[in-house]
């Protein structure tokens, strides 16, 4: 038995209007107790005008939506009840629920619900909490495809083909003695291996372009003090975010901003000057410059156009074998131009070769952005995971393995495949990936 659930789906704040949302066995029975129509005998999803009370106590006139499941979002009995939107208001509501024997729902647990009830899968799940903090109209749009269940079409054909062998090698095991069944012999098994194989490496890479879109990128821009760190972020950002001064170490901390590039989230990291410093302060801002060089996916180091000397070469060591851009500021001060090498004038707003740099890096095609793709840092670990099965499968038949043993690692893969839609009956990775939800979804 589920039992009902009680929690508020608008921001807590002071608002025109509010919905409290409640969902389990019991819930027309619980509201009842305090709305003023009774909902028991509800058969279909309705539209209901009435007052909330607690006994003689008037608590709100409100539009009641009944949704009778499966029907429903959670495929329960459902109810969200539209108030007027003071806190006084809809706490109270949520009190008497809570009063007449529902209890406080926890993070995700509608969404939780509808997973359990077979209303979403375990993509579809996890796009509402990516469609919740999507920032860009593109990474919606790729969140909306995976809602809408276009992404999981993405692992039909992989589960399909991976359960076909999966039960002609059992048949094979189980009835040897049929002559006329298709035998699950090394070249077949080799053929379906190779086909996945390349189908999860197209699925992998289109999922990285889809990761970026979704979820952006971090980009740390370093150099030695003093050659226009950041004066670069405020052009990308177009606004004054850090102090620019022609005083050496200004910077002494780890400035952040945010920008949208061709829909894409850059989460800029402007860093203190990096160079040997006595300076107590400016030393704890080169530590942190160091720390977010090495996190971030993208570094823009910055030397001046006119000026490369050891400190900039000691910076080079730092970046070597990292996703590097380099950027070679003030292109105003030199008349002769390297064409191998980006230059900008960050005070002049010069840095349209910069941003297209940055888009190139991404490598993002119109398809990235239009068609669905495993875009979940979780989703494509398991792809690479079930790749790796498949490839190991690849080597035991090269030494011939038994039949049964390779079947077992199949199996493995297979059972990785339904995990991705959560079809395993994994609840503890359902279960952590609702605690991240937030209260009312």
């Amino acid at each position: 038995m589920f039992e009902t659930i009680v929690a508020l789906a608008t921001p807590p704040l002071k608002s025109a209007l509010a919905i409290v949302r409640l969902s389990g066995d019991d819930c027309f029975f619980i509201v009842s107790k305090f709305f003023s129509k009774n909902l028991e005998n509800t058969q279909k999803n309705s539209i209901l005008h009435g007052y909330i009370k607690d006994g003689e106590d008037l608590i709100d006139e409100v539009v009641l939506l009944a949704y009778k499941g499966p029907n429903s979002f959670t495929g329960e009995d459902s109810v969200e009840i539209i108030s007027h939107g003071s806190p006084l208001i809809f706490n109270k509501i949520i009190q008497t629920a809570l009063k007449y024997g529902a209890r406080l729902a926890t993070n995700g647990e509608y969404s939780s619900r509808a997973f359990a009830h077979g209303k979403l899968n375990l993509m579809q799940a996890e796009s509402i909490n990516d469609l919740i903090n999507a920032e860009t109209e593109e990474s919606k749009k790729l969140c909306l495809l995976a809602l809408n269940g276009e992404t999981t079409k993405l692992i039909n054909p992989l589960k399909k083909s991976l359960g076909d062998i999966l039960s002609l090698i059992e048949v094979n095991i189980d009835y040897p003695e049929y002559l006329d069944i298709e035998e699950a012999n090394s070249e077949k098994i080799v053929e379906i291996c190779e086909k996945n194989i390349k189908y999860i490496q197209k699925l992998i890479k289109d999922g990285q372009k889809g990761n970026i879109i979704k979820d952006g990128i971090n980009i740390a821009i370093v150099g030695k003090p003093n050659v226009g760190k950041s004066s670069i972020l405020n052009a990308l950002l177009n606004e004054n975010k850090a102090i620019v001064t022609d005083v050496k170490g200004t910077t002494r901390d780890v400035v952040e901003g945010k920008m949208n590039l061709n829909g894409v989230l850059i989460n800029l990291f402007d860093t203190a000057g990096i160079r040997e410093s006595q300076d107590k302060v400016e030393a704890i801002g080169i530590e942190k410059s160091l720390a977010k060089l090495k996190e971030s996916d993208i570094i823009l180091c910055v030397f001046e156009s006119n000026n490369f000397d050891d400190e900039d070469k000691e910076i080079l060591k730092l970046v070597e074998n990292k996703n590097t851009i380099f950027v070679y500021n003030k292109k105003d001060l030199v008349d002769k131009k390297d064409s191998d090498k980006l230059y900008v004038s960050a005070l002049n707003k010069d840095i349209e070769p910069l941003k297209e740099a940055i888009l190139k890096k991404l490598g993002l095609s119109k398809e990235n952005y239009d068609n669905p793709s495993i875009a979940n840092v979780r989703d494509i670990g398991i792809l690479q995971n079930i790749k790796e099965i498949l490839e190991h499968v690849l080597k035991d038949v090269e030494l011939e393995t038994p039949i049964d043993l390779i079947n077992s690692e199949l199996k493995e893969a297979y059972l990785k495949v339904l995990s991705l839609l959560g079809e395993d009956n994994d609840f503890d990775i359902a279960k952590e990936i609702f605690s991240r939800f937030c209260v009312g979804k």
